[in-house]
């Protein structure tokens, strides 16, 4: 897979992670569509962004908890552009749910939005991958999959999920398109994390810093167009923090 003259759909382009990603894509020669529920002005800006780089781009509004609005926007980047080449889940939620005040209406929005919804979105794209025989999917998934925090159960449990899905997906779309997942460690601190609990965060990792959201993308970038025979793998980038 090569990216130049590629349509790449990253899910939640609009920033922090997502966008990184969304404009690496598009350095590197893709056109490129992203969906957003809410940062509208943040979506346009990135497309404004993309297209002064000589790149075609599209901004989405989509609710990932909606299979019918992701099935709607997939037709209209098909329409579009062609086709649907590369497709990285990077849209994702994320806040505090302790353990005994957990509430089931948390536990189904998180799991809505950062695992059923990379199902549907890659089943929504993967007629059109099969049919030309050629595709990759990049699911972004989180090192709490395999450490989980306390505070933050149905998160990890659903990210989780996303690491025996992308597993899953690996078997069931080959060998025509492949399936792989990026696992972010400390990259992007919080809103509200204070100095010195980024500091304690960055002390547990074996490199003693945080990463950047261009670690996830230049990650990205390698499983679409690095190698050709990687598959159903999961890459922690996390500067050896589960190993810490």
């Amino acid at each position: 897979m090569k990216l130049r003259g590629a349509v790449a759909l990253v899910t939640g382009g609009a920033v922090r992670v997502g966008r990184a990603i969304a404009v690496a894509l598009a350095d590197r020669g893709a056109t490129v569509a992203m969906t957003y529920r809410t940062s509208s002005v943040e979506a346009e800006a990135v497309v404004r962004s993309i297209r002064k780089r000589g790149r075609k781009a599209l901004a989405i509004r989509a609710d990932q908890s909606d299979i019918a609005q992701i099935r709607a926007a997939v037709r209209t980047i098909e329409r579009q552009f062609g086709r649907i080449d590369v497709l990285v889940n990077s849209a994702s939620n994320f806040y505090p749910t302790p353990f005994l005040t957990a509430t089931a209406a948390q536990w189904d929005d998180l799991h809505a939005v950062n695992l059923r919804a990379p199902f549907f979105w890659t089943q929504a794209v993967a007629p059109g991958m099969a049919r030309r025989r050629r595709g990759v999917v990049v699911n972004i998934a989180d090192v709490s999959a395999f450490n989980p925090w306390t505070a933050y159960l149905p998160y990890c449990v659903a990210k989780a999920g996303v690491v025996a899905l992308t597993r899953g997906l690996a078997k069931a779309l080959a060998p025509h398109v492949r399936v792989n997942a990026v696992a972010p460690g400390p990259i992007l601190p919080p809103p509200g994390l204070s100095r010195a609990e980024r500091r304690r965060a960055a002390a547990k990792t074996l490199l003693k810093r945080w990463g950047s959201p261009d670690d996830i993308a230049r990650t990205v970038l390698y499983l679409v167009e690095g190698s050709d025979f990687v598959t159903g793998q999961v890459i922690a980038v996390d500067g050896g923090r589960l190993l810490s």
